[in-house]
């Protein structure tokens, strides 16, 4: 029998990384590296998450594919054999380089995987802000121009952003995040990025990164302009309040949940789920397992656990995502 599972974060280290993650959440980040990505749930090549918790600690989310699959996803389907979804931290101390990722209508084609993906804003400097799409009336004419001046940046539609704030990214809209945020990132199985941008600077190498300009260019939705943050609007639970955040469908749904401190709310039969908790702290009780989960934390609660209460020990602000 399956449960709910912990597992041991493999940490990335980024040129625009930093060390929020430790100040922000514990993590033990390896000393002296700028830290960009935390992959808190992965079944990639890249990393494999390890499960920390109950009888089966020690064994790994692709174990768990190989072995256990139709218990731990239920209705929803792999993406190439493995776990469908990849779920990150991110902590951009400097600017991303600008990117896209392919839409699934070109990505076998271009030799790369698809990734829609969604950005929930865990904490922002004052100054923090993101590059999400066109400005309006930007041809792919004007882009490619600035593209060889070296000012293509101009061509993105620009956002200042604040903790709570939250980003849908279909495969095909460009995008970036600036400095001075740090980001729960829930996306497909992917990781397919092609760089159009990346700001002139050096790599952790000392040399210039890579850039993928032709697949970029043949990816970018061109017609996407402005695209907003996700709305505000919160409805009142018995228990907190809630939003939705990504409905799409094939690919995945989250919704914020807010719970008052001392409140419980339960899911039945909700098939495979992901919790990241943002603020607070909650406690999950289910399949004879109780886990404390604080900010910056997650658990995998498979389709086979029929009931799982979640209980706010303080007031409290966590992700729900599934496929």
């Amino acid at each position: 029998m399956l449960y709910p599972f912990t597992f041991q974060p493999i940490f990335k280290e980024r040129v625009w990384g930093g060390r929020r993650l430790q100040s922000l959440y514990g993590k033990s980040l390896p000393a002296g590296a700028p830290i960009g990505e935390s992959w808190e749930i992965s079944d990639r090549p890249e990393g494999v998450s390890v499960i920390t918790n109950g009888p089966l600690t020690g064994r790994d989310l692709r174990w768990l594919m190989e072995h256990h699959a139709a218990e731990l996803l239920g209705p929803a389907k792999p993406v190439s054999g493995r776990f469908p979804l990849l779920v990150k931290l991110l902590d951009a101390q400097d600017k991303l380089s600008l990117q896209v990722h392919p839409p699934a209508s070109l990505a076998g084609q271009l030799g790369g995987e698809p990734k829609t993906e969604a950005w929930y804003v865990g904490d922002a400097e004052p100054h923090a802000d993101i590059y999400v799409g066109l400005r309006k009336d930007t041809t792919r004419a004007e882009f490619e121009r600035r593209l060889r001046e070296g000012s293509v940046a101009d061509c993105f539609h620009r956002l200042s952003v604040n903790r709570g704030d939250a980003m849908f990214l279909p495969s095909g809209r460009v995008h970036a995040l600036g400095a001075g945020s740090v980001i729960f990132e829930v996306q497909q199985n992917s990781d397919t990025t092609y760089r159009v941008f990346d700001w002139n600077r050096l790599g952790l190498d000392g040399k210039p990164r890579e850039l993928h300009v032709d697949a970029a260019l043949a990816s970018i939705a061109f017609d996407d302009f402005e695209p907003a943050l996700v709305p505000t609007h919160f409805t009142e639970t018995p228990t907190g309040q809630r939003r939705s955040l990504v409905e799409a469908p094939g690919v995945f749904r989250m919704s914020e949940e807010r719970l008052r401190a001392d409140a419980t709310i339960s899911f039945d039969r909700e098939g495979m789920f992901i919790l990241g908790v943002a603020a607070g702290e909650i406690v999950l009780r289910g399949a004879a397992v109780e886990l404390t989960l604080a900010a910056g934390q997650f658990a995998l609660v498979p389709a086979c656990v029929e009931r799982i209460e979640v209980l706010a020990k303080t007031d409290a602000t966590f992700l729900h995502a599934a496929p």
